[in-house]
């Protein structure tokens, strides 16, 4: 399994941070514009064991899975959300984000992300990969956070 973590300030309030990855399908494809659908399947009170059913276009290919809530906690000075999910019977992806508020218009937001590959030819993918993604998607709830503070 590779799993990769990157740490940011942004300058937004936590709340704005949280509505990014926590909130409608539009607030969400503003950071993740190929998630084309995000359904809710099952959801739960408590969060943790909800599920949604997800549309990822990739070029002209749409990949279609189930995303299970692993981990939720939503106060007012931490937030966190762990979701994982089977990327077309090769990977098991799981993604962690974390937000601590450092202030009114400040938030720590950390992001960890993992793949375990499914079938032993897959492995090979993953000796190049690096967490150049994982910093990306970190720039980019940051752009979208700021801008919309």
């Amino acid at each position: 399994m590779k799993k990769w973590s990157t740490e940011i300030e942004i300058q937004a309030p936590i709340e704005k941070v949280w509505g990014l990855l926590n909130g409608s399908e539009e607030n969400m494809q503003k950071i993740m514009p190929q998630v084309v659908e995000h359904k809710p399947v099952k959801i739960t009170d408590e969060g943790v064991g909800s599920i949604y059913r997800q549309k990822y276009k990739e070029g002209s290919r749409v990949e279609e899975y189930e995303v299970e809530t692993l981990k939720y906690s939503d106060t007012p000075d931490h937030k966190e959300l762990k979701v994982g999910f089977s990327l077309a019977n090769m990977f098991d992806i799981t993604a962690h984000y974390e937000m601590a508020k450092l202030d009114e218009n400040r938030t720590r937001f950390k992001y960890t992300a993992s793949n375990q590959p499914l079938k032993w030819f897959v492995k090979l993918f993953l000796i190049f990969a690096n967490d150049k993604v994982v910093k990306n998607f970190a720039e980019r709830v940051k752009h979208v956070a700021e801008a919309e503070a």
